[in-house]
């Protein structure tokens, strides 16, 4: 990846962007829904290229052990904490006292309903053309009065460069305030970084919402997002995809968490002993 920042292209415009702390290398937005909504909504409504990332455990860990991919993720205007370990990790060691987490799939209904307030445009890339199917139904059942300008289902393999930049073109053609990305990790934060200059709308990349609200995955219930235990749902609905990612994840992120909060204590004692 060619690393330039993507703040650049905002950094004249009057947006409150949420203030960021570093989890093991990646800067996360100690965030909360309403912050950024608002963030996000205003930046598009001033025509303001920006990137929105909704992290998960995954994500900090690729983070930590993927240089290249952290430096593009960090030059993002928010990264927001999707998943509920991140967020303790963020109040244990930056006291962020978040309530909550910024949850993809949340987000984007939160998204949704204001745009179609505001008569925003949305565009809708990722997953399968059966999966934007059903999910554009949803969406325009809960918010009849918004607007989506586009929906594509790319090809399974690397885009050539002028396909890449064909996408580029549709989407800014279509007028979109509000791009989202269901690509998966690393794939949508990838893309969002490579057109953080040439895309005019607001990346937001939110994963497997699409799944989710097209109906083909099922979300963890409430009780079990609330307790961080999202992870174990999914494993259990999909083990053969996620079996291995989680197991080398959730581990590696344990020993971050661990090692960081034991370095934590110990320069503590030799700071009181000094």
């Amino acid at each position: 990846m060619h690393l330039q920042s993507a703040a650049s292209a905002v950094s004249d415009a009057d947006i409150r962007w949420p203030q960021r702390h570093s989890l093991f290398g990646l800067q996360v937005s100690a965030t909360h829904y309403h912050e950024a909504v608002d963030a996000i909504i205003a930046a598009a409504e001033k025509r303001l290229p920006a990137i929105a990332s909704f992290v998960p455990v995954h994500g900090v860990v690729t983070a930590a052990r993927n240089p290249a991919y952290r430096d593009a993720v960090n030059s993002f205007q928010i990264v927001a904490p999707d998943g509920q370990p991140v967020r303790w990790a963020l109040n244990h060691f930056h006291a962020a006292e978040l309530q909550d987490r910024v949850y993809g799939p949340e987000i984007m209904l939160r998204l949704c309903a204001a745009a179609a307030d505001r008569g925003l445009k949305i565009y809708l890339y990722g997953s399968h053309a059966h999966v934007l199917a059903n999910m554009q139904a949803k969406l325009l059942r809960l918010y009849p009065n918004l607007r989506i300008v586009g929906a594509e289902a790319p090809p399974f393999r690397p885009l050539t460069p002028d396909e890449d930049q064909a996408v580029a073109g549709r989407i800014n053609a279509s007028g979109a305030h509000l791009l989202f990305l269901g690509l998966g990790l690393p794939r949508q934060d990838e893309f969002a970084y490579r057109h953080r200059t040439d895309i005019q709308a607001v990346q937001l990349c939110v994963g497997a919402a699409f799944d989710f609200h097209a109906g083909t995955k099922k979300m963890a219930p409430a009780w079990m997002q609330k307790r961080g235990l999202e992870w174990l749902f999914r494993l259990a609905t999909e083990p053969r995809r996620l079996g291995k990612r989680y197991l080398v994840t959730n581990s590696l992120f344990v020993y971050l968490v661990a090692r960081k909060s034991i370095g934590g204590a110990l320069r503590a004692k030799l700071a009181r002993a000094a």
